[in-house]
């Protein structure tokens, strides 16, 4: 399935660069394809997100700093783009939530397998976020750092290198899958399958006509990359028809902030 997809495109929130760097990026950044697709991540406070999406678009693991309002990342996935967006946990912004799922055509509600809390979190304060979201969005519950507890997520992918050759991938603890745990696991996959069951409810979708649950929860480990190439990757395979279908009715999900610039743009080639 990897063939699929080209190279990633990494677009920060300008309130987390600089003056300087956003005019550099600009230029680039007007010039970018119009995404087809929008796919959200949301999810409490350090229970990696960010560092999921770090693992599949670059390969690798970054220790990364709380997101700032939000980010997205585009994706091509055969001949279509798709936007990926990270979303802050923080509570202040967290009124931001819907705005970003707005029109999103999946979400992912991230929680972490140590951390009960991070489960009823996604609950208690960012299920209603997805209302702006299509109606038939597809919702997917991912349980992050399962390398804590699962020792079949401790052997490391591959990561690739600053110039972009792949080293051999090493285990970061012991591989044996005999290893205990190093964490107690807090949130188990019924916990997770019974979360996907209220959220259908929630929505008023029928259980019967929609993904099973099996299909739509993950355990994944942002550090070693389990499972987080078949979260993706699945979840842009299920997007597929959405795509599909606006398409054929000719609609527009995004702005095209090419054609944005040159509308605004006056006779002396200034920006109104």
């Amino acid at each position: 399935m990897k063939g699929k997809f080209d190279i990633d495109v990494l677009v920060a929130s300008p309130s987390t660069i600089t003056n300087r760097r956003v005019q550099r990026a600009m230029p680039d950044y007007a010039k970018m394809k119009k995404p087809d697709v929008k796919l959200v991540v949301l999810g409490d406070l350090n229970v990696g997100k960010t560092s999921l999406l770090h693992r599949y678009t670059e390969r690798k693991f970054k220790d990364t700093i709380s997101t700032v309002g939000g980010a997205f990342f585009l994706k091509q996935w055969g001949p279509y783009n798709i936007s990926i967006w990270d979303t802050a946990g923080r509570e202040q912004f967290h009124g931001l939530g819907s705005l970003y799922c707005r029109g999103a055509a999946a979400v992912i509600l991230t929680y972490d397998v140590t951390n009960w809390q991070s489960l009823a979190e996604l609950e208690d304060r960012f299920l209603y976020l997805t209302d702006t979201a299509n109606s038939d969005c597809i919702f997917a519950i991912v349980g992050n750092k399962a390398d804590l507890t699962d020792p079949r997520a401790l052997v490391a992918e591959p990561e690739e290198e600053e110039g972009g050759d792949e080293k051999e991938g090493v285990p970061w603890a012991n591989p044996s899958p005999t290893a205990p745990p190093m964490f107690r696991k807090q949130v188990f996959r019924e916990d997770a399958v019974a979360l996907y069951s209220r959220i259908l409810r929630y929505k008023l979708l029928d259980e019967a006509a929609s993904m099973p649950a099996e299909r739509m929860c993950f355990e994944t480990s942002a550090k070693t990359g389990y499972n987080v190439d078949l979260l993706f990757e699945t979840l842009f395979d299920m997007v597929l028809p959405s795509i599909l279908r606006k398409k054929s009715q000719n609609e527009s999900p995004t702005v095209d902030l090419e054609e944005c610039l040159e509308v605004n743009r006056t006779k002396d080639g200034c920006c109104t």
